[in-house]
């Protein structure tokens, strides 16, 4: 199955709308009863998080009836619902609010992330910024572009190689192994810049835009994946597990890794992660 323009522009307006309506009001308005815990006191869900998935939901159970659809909050009530993702023939994965503690914290660095996956494939990936209200979109063999709020379209384009010491990346020790973990960030150290974000959305987003060169993370969850992966790829970006096999649909473990190029990759799985 394929996306028309007139596909990729109903789910932009979607996200669009919940950003709008379910999510911009309740920033920096949030009251204690509107934040819950999950697993920890970092992973953190909101009623801005359940209504803009309910709506988002709705409104593409409304025009793909026989779609399977994962949501990130879905999950939480249904583990279940990852269950079949690969072999869907249509399938809708959403995560409303991306960095959630972030947008709990008031920090402007959340988003929401959209993928479409066709047969086990990655086919269509949004990351929507609804502080700003622009959206950078990806489709399979299309190339990705930025379309701001205004409707101005640009395409864009990761980094170029560099050498490791002039490399600014993310990679999210935190949900390594505990005895990985002081290996991996003092190897962090030999870069120019490390950053943490607690955002997939705002990683991928600086990944493909070329402002830092490698993001990774061990922790798979495809609601935080699937769509930037895509639009990472499409802005020329080489993304692949840490065993370097390809990230398919439904995978949950195994740990990614996105860099400007091949020969980049495998310099920061070897250097960085220190795996050969």
């Amino acid at each position: 199955m394929s996306f028309s323009d007139t596909d990729i522009d109903f789910l932009l307006a979607t996200v669009r709308e919940a950003g709008i309506h379910d999510i911009m009001p309740r920033f920096r308005n949030l009251g204690s009863a509107d934040i819950s815990e999950k697993a920890s006191s970092v992973d953190l869900v909101t009623e801005a998080d359940l209504d803009a998935e309910k709506r988002i939901t709705a409104a593409i159970r409304a025009r793909f009836p026989s779609a399977h659809i994962v949501g990130e909050e879905a999950y939480a009530a249904d583990p279940g619902v990852v269950d079949g993702l690969a072999e869907a023939p249509l399938a809708f994965v959403i995560d409303p609010v991306d960095g959630t503690f972030n947008f709990a914290s008031g920090l402007p660095a959340f988003g929401t992330l959209l993928a479409v996956t066709v047969a086990g494939e990655t086919v269509a990936g949004l990351i929507h910024d609804p502080v700003m209200g622009d959206t950078l979109v990806a489709v399979k063999g299309a190339g990705a572009r930025l379309r701001r709020h205004d409707g101005q379209t640009t395409p864009i384009r990761v980094a170029a190689p560099v050498e490791l010491g002039e490399m600014v990346g993310i990679f999210s020790w935190g949900h390594s192994a505990p005895a990985r973990r002081p290996l991996i960030a003092a190897n962090m150290s030999r870069i120019r810049m490390a950053l943490s974000l607690n955002c997939s959305a705002h990683e991928y987003w600086l990944a493909a835009t070329g402002k830092v060169h490698f993001i990774g993370h061990e922790k798979l969850m495809p609601w935080d994946h699937l769509a930037g992966v895509l639009v990472h790829q499409e802005a020329g970006g080489h993304t692949a597990k840490l065993d370097g096999t390809p990230y398919r649909p439904g995978e949950t473990t195994g740990g990614i890794l996105s860099a400007p190029d091949l020969d980049s990759w495998t310099m920061i799985r070897r250097e960085i992660l220190a795996l050969d």
